[in-house]
């Protein structure tokens, strides 16, 4: 018997917390009834599991897929209009898969699909202190003053956030790196500074670096670097 929170995670629905989310806004299903606690133990040999009324199958073989995510594609397993999703870059593979965290869909780079929720509750966990950092292309030269207003951090979400470090590359290009990432966290802060954004890109999630990948291609995370993204 497991938590059918941890159930779903391990079948690879979505990490642990957004399982939690699904069961919390009553798409899950034990056996026909809407279930709202998380807790509640299940089976896979003597229950069916459902989420939107589609059973889910149980534990699927891992996998781990870093992609460079392109621009107008959303992280997300919920498809809302004609809105194209992450996921649908894999929509030729037998697995159900989600991304790990988020990038907004103007907001193109590194980005994790997989199907193990373990993992990915691991990744996103606070107390692991992933950095991410991005490459910002604007339409200005970018002087010390813009780095100084970046530098000093503002308030985003209701949280005053400060970025790790802040570097000019050349002309109108920069990086930036942040502890949290909480939602268009990098684009915010470098808007109110007063640069307007061409492109914002993620290149490193940790000690993930995402190398020469083409915009929408995708290839297999090694074990070398599962390790290294989980610190193990």
């Amino acid at each position: 018997m497991k938590r059918l929170s941890k159930a779903l995670a391990a079948a690879g629905v979505a990490s642990r917390r957004a399982c939690e989310e699904l069961i919390f806004e009553g798409k899950v299903t034990v056996n026909g009834e809407i279930t709202l606690r998380p807790q509640t133990l299940v089976s896979w040999d003597k229950d069916d599991i459902a989420i939107d009324g589609k059973s889910v199958k149980r534990e699927q073989e891992k996998v781990y897929y870093i992609v460079n995510k392109p621009k107008g594609y959303i992280c997300s397993s919920t498809r809302s209009g004609s809105k194209k999703l992450v996921i649908d870059l894999f929509a030729h593979l037998p697995y159900r898969l989600f991304t790990v965290g988020r990038l907004d869909r103007d907001t193109t780079g590194l980005i994790i699909v997989t199907n193990d929720g373990y993992f990915a509750q691991e990744v996103i966990h606070p107390s692991k202190g992933q950095t991410k950092e991005y490459l910002i292309k604007t339409t200005q030269e970018i002087t010390h003053e813009h780095l100084i207003a970046i530098s000093k951090g503002g308030l985003i979400e209701n949280t005053w956030v400060k970025p790790a470090s802040v570097k000019k590359v050349r002309r109108g290009t920069l990086t930036i790196t942040v502890h949290e990432g909480k939602k268009r966290e990098v684009r915010l802060l470098v808007q109110k500074a007063g640069l307007k954004i061409l492109s914002l890109h993620r290149i490193r999630i940790g000690a993930l670096v995402l190398g020469n990948l083409d915009i929408g291609e995708f290839r297999p995370m090694t074990e070398k670097e599962k390790r290294l993204l989980l610190r193990v």
